[in-house]
């Protein structure tokens, strides 16, 4: 079975991002074996300079760095990746678990990811020009690999 891991950097609190994530973390248990793993987020000052933010972004990196695992397939979430429809992004994920065992998706702090996670980076994914809440794209990867498993797999989804 392959495994899928979430590296993201800040905590969820809130209980309705906790439910949909315990909700389809339920629903991938059938294809995959999931992994979230979370890193402390840096304090941002209101007005940071972009030295002072580079350097939250170097830190919260050093974290994600930790956990990547070098024998896996590092796929980083960033408005300038790769983009991809449902079903292409579902052609992605099995033709990558052939490639490796173990993909795993990055999702940075609210200043984003640092120079070194990326460069560690296989793939770089876009979901959209917008920027989204890191809580609410770890639910939105959540149901778009879900999503991939039941393309591929022929089984029923939403269109």
């Amino acid at each position: 079975m392959i495994k899928i891991s979430i590296i993201c950097v800040g905590k969820i609190k809130e209980k309705y991002w906790l439910d949909a994530i315990a909700e389809y973390s339920k629903r991938l248990s059938r294809y995959c074996k999931l992994n979230i793993i979370e890193v402390a987020d840096e304090k941002t000052p209101e007005d940071a300079s972009d030295a002072e933010c580079d350097a939250i972004k170097k830190k919260e990196a050093d974290k994600i760095l930790k956990k990547i695992d070098s024998q896996g397939m590092v796929c980083t979430l960033e408005i300038a990746g790769k983009r991809f429809t449902s079903e292409g992004f579902a052609s992605f994920i099995d033709a990558s678990s052939v490639r490796s065992s173990h993909i795993q998706f990055v999702i940075g702090g609210s200043l984003g990811l640092h120079s070194s996670v990326l460069d560690k980076s296989d793939v770089a994914i876009s979901f959209s020009d917008m920027t989204f809440p890191h809580q609410m794209m770890r639910v939105i990867l959540l149901e778009q690999i879900y999503r991939g498993f039941r393309i591929t797999n022929g089984e029923p989804y939403h269109k």
